[in-house]
């Protein structure tokens, strides 16, 4: 081949490479204003005040609105009756959110110019910062006690799924009477198969109150996952199931949600949503048959409600707890569910 011909399939080649880099330039820049922009057959999403009391016009649902536009991961509410309708946006921006008796807590990604950051941060009932915490990694999980008296989060340390055994987490509690930190429940003394139990690769996520000293959580070590009753004033964990992650407990504390690993399912989708009966330790699966990678959350005695991948991020799905019915749409364009009322 002659230089000649050499050079211009080499000049070919760099105007080819430099238009696919302009294109995939100019199309993120487009999709990224276009996330700013409200789109047309989406939510209706207006400013206003959100609080986290209980409203006199009925029970409300909170969540984080993942519907493009200028109120993109604001924590926004709607009537819980109505989910589908206009939701007013808080102005509150969280990539985790959940609120009990006029306490929120919400888990902040803070940009910077060579990585991002991460805080956790305490609201009161009107979504006003109290206090905020660093947070160690990414977030993935929290809760507020029934009383609002505690707060717990749980953050990625390294890696970003459940779905495989390369990641590590970092679960924190903090008393919000007296900013009492539990930073890292992994110091707890923990009890497997009736007997002290101490490792190296314990990790521990997914808090759920019962009260303002118990709790559940999921523990994982030597490739396996327990459900754990926690003990805030012995700082113990205590394993009672195995195979239970992202517990959820029931309104009446009798019963919990859960991701549970089905054998035979896919390596990055092995969930299914069970729930067990704490007293019987019976298990029951729900309806819902895709893949859950989600902390449900109970919207009653009965029903569980819990994020599925949608067309602008996260839906909201709700489910009968005792494997009944079928699974049915809530809202769209939401992640992060909390009930008031």
């Amino acid at each position: 081949m002659r230089n000649r011909t050499r050079v211009i399939i080499l000049l070919v080649a760099v105007v080819l490479l430099g238009a696919v880099g302009t294109g995939a330039v100019l199309y993120a820049a487009d999709r990224t204003a276009r996330r700013d922009q409200a789109q047309p057959g989406g939510p209706s999403v207006a400013s206003g005040p959100v609080s986290l009391q209980v409203q006199s016009g009925g029970r409300q649902l909170l969540f984080r609105n993942m519907a493009w536009g200028p109120h993109r991961d604001e924590i926004t509410t709607v009537a819980a009756d109505h989910p589908d309708g206009p939701r007013t946006a808080s102005g509150v921006q969280c990539l985790r959110f959940h609120a009990a008796a006029g306490t929120g807590i919400c888990l902040q990604a803070q940009h910077g110019a060579l990585e991002d950051t991460y805080r956790a941060v305490v609201l009161d009932d009107h979504l006003r910062e109290l206090r905020s915490f660093p947070a160690a990694g990414i977030p993935t999980r929290s809760r507020v006690s029934p009383s609002g008296h505690l707060a717990a989060w749980t953050v990625f340390v390294s890696g970003d799924s459940y779905a495989g055994s390369d990641f590590s987490t970092r679960t924190s509690i903090v008393d919000v009477r007296d900013w009492n930190l539990r930073e890292n429940l992994e110091d707890f003394a923990v009890v497997l198969a009736g007997r002290p139990y101490q490792a190296h690769d314990i990790n521990i996520w997914g808090v759920t109150f019962a009260d303002d000293t118990t709790f559940y959580a999921t523990l994982a070590s030597a490739g396996q996952t327990h459900l754990v009753r926690g003990d805030l004033t012995a700082r113990t964990l205590t394993a009672l199931h195995d195979n239970v992650e992202c517990p959820s407990l029931s309104p009446d504390g009798t019963r919990v949600a859960y991701k549970k690993r089905v054998p035979g399912l896919p390596a990055d989708a092995p969930w299914r949503l069970y729930v067990l009966d704490l007293a019987t330790m019976t298990e029951t699966a729900t309806a819902e048959q895709r893949n859950i990678d989600d902390q449900a959350l109970w919207s009653g005695a009965g029903t569980l409600v819990y994020a599925l991948p949608g067309d602008y991020g996260a839906d909201l799905w709700t489910v009968p707890a005792d494997g009944s019915g079928r699974a049915e749409p809530v809202t769209k364009a939401a992640v992060a569910p909390a009930y008031l009322g």
